[in-house]
């Protein structure tokens, strides 16, 4: 299996995952990109996967089916591109020879959905949407901070070395936060160092893994002692009202 990130508008990723003859993307905001890359690689169009409803994951899935005939996978309980078939907690999309286990994970959106499988002989493989991103997590258009904390919670549960894509480019910013609120987290610098060189050279950051993401993402890390602490110099009478994670987000939503 070949993993391919497609880069679409100024910042965000299509992900594509193909075995040399079929292909299936995940959140095509633009349906050029992933044609493009059909034809380049000579492969035929299985599957879309949507997470949830934004256009920058959706306005190119119409044209995309037109074209290809390709099957529409998306959330049961947010309005996309019809015709679609709606997947809820727990269902299981088969794509290419694998098992996709749909997961809900609101808090961007209100019916935002993951998709995990197990790939023989390789890592596993998570397309997370605007959920979880490397440094950090998506804002909550929708949804609640309890909501989007127990999202990354169960997401945060899947296998360490499990690939995390992302769908969008933002880990320097994220670490550059994520530096401010655990400034002694030497896997964090080290990995900040490791995404500036990559960056540097044109290539992306993603994907990520779950474990790295333990390490350094101090929205799955919003319970540790240092974190808190931070969270509480920002905002002590929120902290000790909403809690550590509420506050991180409120504080990176203003933060520059």
């Amino acid at each position: 299996m070949k993993l391919i990130p497609l880069p679409a508008f100024s910042d965000n990723y299509i992900w594509m995952l193909h075995d040399g003859q079929k292909a299936l993307v995940v959140d095509p905001g633009d349906a050029q990109p992933v044609m493009n890359a059909l034809q380049r690689e000579g492969l035929k169009l299985q599957g879309i996967l949507v997470t949830h409803h934004h256009g920058d994951h959706t306005d190119g899935v119409d044209a995309l089916r037109d074209a290809t005939g390709a099957l529409v996978f998306g959330p049961n309980r947010e309005t996309v591109p019809e015709p679609v078939v709606r997947q809820m907690d727990g269902d299981v999309v088969r794509l290419l020879g694998l098992d996709f286990r749909v997961i809900d994970v609101p808090g961007h959106t209100a019916g935002h959905v993951a998709y995990f499988a197990k790939v023989d002989g390789e890592t596993p493989i998570l397309f997370c949407g605007d959920t979880l991103f490397s440094g950090g997590c998506g804002r909550l258009f929708e949804g609640t901070a309890e909501q989007m904390q127990a999202s990354l919670q169960r997401l945060a549960a899947l296998p360490g070395p499990t690939r995390v894509c992302c769908a969008h480019e933002y880990t320097l910013s994220n670490l550059k936060f994520a530096q401010e609120v655990e400034p002694d987290n030497t896997q964090l610098a080290d990995y900040q160092r490791q995404c500036r060189a990559l960056r540097e050279q044109g290539m992306p950051t993603l994907p990520s893994s779950i474990q790295t993401e333990c390490q350094i993402n101090p929205f799955l890390r919003s319970d540790q002692p240092t974190i808190v602490a931070s969270a509480t110099q920002f905002d002590a009478p929120g902290t000790a009202q909403h809690g550590a994670f509420s506050t991180l987000r409120q504080w990176k939503n203003q933060y520059r």
